[in-house]
């Protein structure tokens, strides 16, 4: 009877069919159902491997693939997974995983020294776009109320924004190091905080009463203080004493991770708060870095069963449902833009530096779909669109996102002479203000520095010392807030403007100054190169000395064909520096080249952008 079962009416059998036959045994059963599982298990890790391998080809977020084979194999597609409960359960192990792991990765040094620019725009990004969003989707209809709490879940989920997509973006165009990558990187990190404090109250919606809030919050205070004790004082030599067998390192975090679960759960919190709690007492451990790596693996298979999962229980779309997926995704970037752009624009930090965070952050985070998990776990909706209109609209704002980061330079040249025309002021309205008399324009500089980084901070560092008298004669174009409020205070001459455009270029006098010097590597470059850029002083000045950088050899001939009068390679004396100091270490002279090093470095106060 069982191999006629599997063989004839496999695709038709249920846990309710399979009463019907009694006769049945209960071990031949559990193994059929097992045998549903492993096929469902191998048609997810499947679909999902295959569909990664196309969003990889064209550029989209993997996490994208993994939602839309979930989709395409559930209920609402195709219906080929047989047992979507046992995907559940193990698409929750996976959200344990992830929370820890996210706990790993979280650096609390980092929230704590968050500058003044980032945590005041990272508030107000947070907090007023989940009050805007509250009042907006209350206003829609969704409910806000009687254990129902629709509309908070999806101003959270919108206020919330994707460090997977930002990070892998801004780390291909090189822009994690820029001032408008390092405001965006530190919302990000008072996001996750913010998402952490929320998953702490989440089990109690239902009743916030004071008392009520006040025992939650000492039991999340409880929970936090045991897993930082048992981490600061018994952990460490634990796993010490086990550092040399990599397999007891990795299961020792696994207990970690599920015992501070349970323990969690025994404080009616939740076991995926326990395992974020578990993770961010680990994220300063000497091991953390070891468990990092060794959990990732295991951590990746289960996040995708997760993602899949996830990706199943979005419904056959609708118009309905993706009508309310373009509204929110389009409330999100309006809400996203007018809370990020706003503080940083009224902190004077310009419109290009207010418009870039504004755009990064405008899509869902994982973080939001994993909230919108717990609460149709906890059954806090009353709306059964709601987690699908978001998974939904995830996906909308993911594959858009990724083009807007990606085309970020040309929409910001759109948009700033739009946003002046409103009235909007940029840092150039500042260049009225005149420096030691000057005219507050470059037209005076003989010595004109296009763009200010690293190698031009060290560059404007070694003329104060040791070529005084040139300073007086040279000016910067960059626009860089940072660089434009640094240069001012130190008496430097700063023209605002972006060296890409020939509006700025005249602007700062670029005909009348004698030495033009380009310091900006070619990969850093945004809307030119480095060779167009010589061509184009070359025709705007034909009479000036051009120093340009090279970071390839092949780059140099094409430099001096385009204008350039001397090309310098930095990486050049960088090894000759590496080379003399391996030959100090041979010779045992290595503390003598550092203390050189060291009174060179001496007092030195560079501006980096």
């Amino acid at each position: 009877m069982y191999q006629e079962i599997t063989t004839d009416q496999r695709g038709h059998l249920n846990k309710g069919l399979l009463q019907d036959f009694p006769r049945l045994h209960s071990s031949a059963r559990n193994h059929f159902l097992m045998g549903e599982l492993i096929l469902d298990i191998t048609l997810c890790i499947v679909a999902a491997w295959a569909l990664g391998v196309v969003a990889q080809f064209i550029k989209q977020p993997v996490i994208l693939a993994y939602l839309v084979g979930g989709f395409l194999l559930g209920p609402a597609c195709l219906k080929w997974v047989k047992s979507p409960d046992a995907i559940s359960v193990i698409s929750e192990l996976g959200l344990i995983f992830l929370l820890f792991m996210i706990g790993l990765e979280i650096d609390l040094k980092k929230i704590l020294s968050a500058g003044r620019s980032i945590t005041v725009t990272a508030l107000s990004q947070i907090v007023g776009g989940v009050l805007i969003g509250v009042v907006f989707f209350r206003m829609c209809g969704f409910p806000l109320g009687d254990g129902k709490w629709d509309a908070l879940y999806l101003a959270i989920a919108a206020a919330l924004s994707s460090t997977v997509i930002i990070v892998k973006v801004l780390y291909d165009k090189r822009e994690l190091d820029t001032f408008p990558g390092r405001v965006t990187l530190g919302i990000l990190v008072l996001q996750d905080l913010f998402a952490i404090l929320f998953l702490a109250l989440q089990p109690n919606l239902a009743n916030l009463a004071p008392v009520i809030l006040l025992r939650s919050l000492g039991q999340v205070l409880l929970l936090v203080v045991s897993a930082l004790l048992v981490s600061r004082y018994v952990l460490p030599p634990l796993f010490r004493s086990i550092a040399r067998l990599p397999e007891l390192v990795l299961v020792g975090a696994i207990a970690w991770c599920f015992g501070m679960g349970e323990f969690a759960e025994r404080l009616h919190l939740s076991r995926e708060m326990g395992a974020l709690v578990a993770g961010i007492s680990l994220s300063t451990f000497p091991y953390a870095l070891d468990v990092t790596a060794k959990i990732t693996s295991l951590r990746d298979f289960f996040v995708t069963l997760f993602f899949v999962g996830l990706g199943m229980e979005i419904p056959l779309p609708t118009g309905s449902l993706i009508g309310w997926a373009l509204i929110f995704a389009g409330f999100t970037v309006v809400s996203t833009f007018i809370t990020t752009f706003t503080p940083l624009y009224a902190m004077r930090q310009g419109l290009r530096a207010s418009l870039l965070p504004a755009i990064n952050l405008s899509q869902v985070s994982e973080f939001s779909l994993v909230i919108l998990a717990l609460g149709t776990k906890a059954m806090h909706f009353g709306n059964p669109q709601t987690e699908g209109l978001v998974s939904l609209a995830f996906v909308i704002l993911a594959t858009g996102s990724c083009l807007a980061m990606s085309s970020s330079d040309p929409l910001i040249r759109f948009a700033i002479p739009l946003l002046k025309k409103c009235g909007l002021n940029d840092l150039d309205h500042l260049e009225e203000k005149p420096i030691d008399g000057e005219d507050g324009h470059g037209a005076g500089a003989d010595i004109l520095l296009l763009g200010f980084f690293r190698t031009a901070s060290s560059l404007l560092e070694e003329m104060q010392r040791h070529y005084p008298d040139l300073i007086k004669q040279l000016a910067v174009v960059d626009f860089s807030p940072v660089v434009f409020q640094g240069l001012r205070e130190r008496g430097i001459k700063i023209i605002y403007g972006d060296i890409s455009q020939r509006d700025t270029l005249l602007h700062a006098g670029i005909e009348h100054a004698k030495v033009l010097v380009c310091t900006i590597p070619q990969s850093l470059l945004k809307g030119i190169t480095n060779i167009k850029l010589v061509q184009q002083l070359r025709t705007l000045n034909p009479g000036a000395k051009i120093i340009a950088p090279a970071e390839v050899l092949s780059d140099i001939p094409l430099l001096y064909a385009a204008g350039a009068n001397y090309v310098f390679i930095g990486r050049i004396h960088e090894a000759t520096d590496i080379a003399e100091a391996i030959r100090a270490a041979t010779d045992d002279l290595l503390d003598e080249k550092k203390n050189v090093l060291d009174n060179i470095l001496k007092d030195r106060k560079e501006i980096l952008a």
